[in-house]
């Protein structure tokens, strides 16, 4: 099975965070993972607003991450945005329904600890 982590996700397991759940922490470790790209445009944004601030640059961080941990970036794509306008509105944040419509057309499962999520019908890992 592949899964999707979410921003929040991703952020956890790169800092090497505790709060992930065992389920969490064994399926990134195990199962192809992809990065949506809207999960590194909404780090962008939160970076530039001052709310986050990561060990390195931008710049140098994603891409070290992404190939220390083997994860993929799964671009968004057309389809991806026209998923995201069909959804009902259980959730506001349109990087979070961005993510979910992605997991949708993608057939993926989502680590996230946003169980809201799972009112989509999405395989939900946390």
């Amino acid at each position: 099975m592949a899964v999707l982590l979410d921003t929040h996700a991703f952020l956890c397991w790169c800092e090497g965070a505790k709060e992930l759940s065992r389920k969490a922490r064994k399926a990134i470790s195990e199962e192809d993972c992809h990065v949506s790209l809207a999960s590194l445009w909404e780090i962008a944004i939160k970076i530039s607003l001052g709310k986050l601030k990561l060990p390195s640059s931008f710049e140098r961080y994603f891409p070290e991450q992404m190939s220390v941990n083997g994860f993929s970036s799964l671009e968004i794509g057309f389809r991806h945005l026209a998923s995201s306008i069909i959804l009902p509105w259980h959730h506001r944040d349109p990087f979070d329904r961005l993510l979910i419509a992605q997991a949708l057309e993608e057939d993926l499962a989502l680590v996230s600890r946003d169980a809201v999520m799972e009112q989509y019908g999405i395989r939900r890992i946390w």
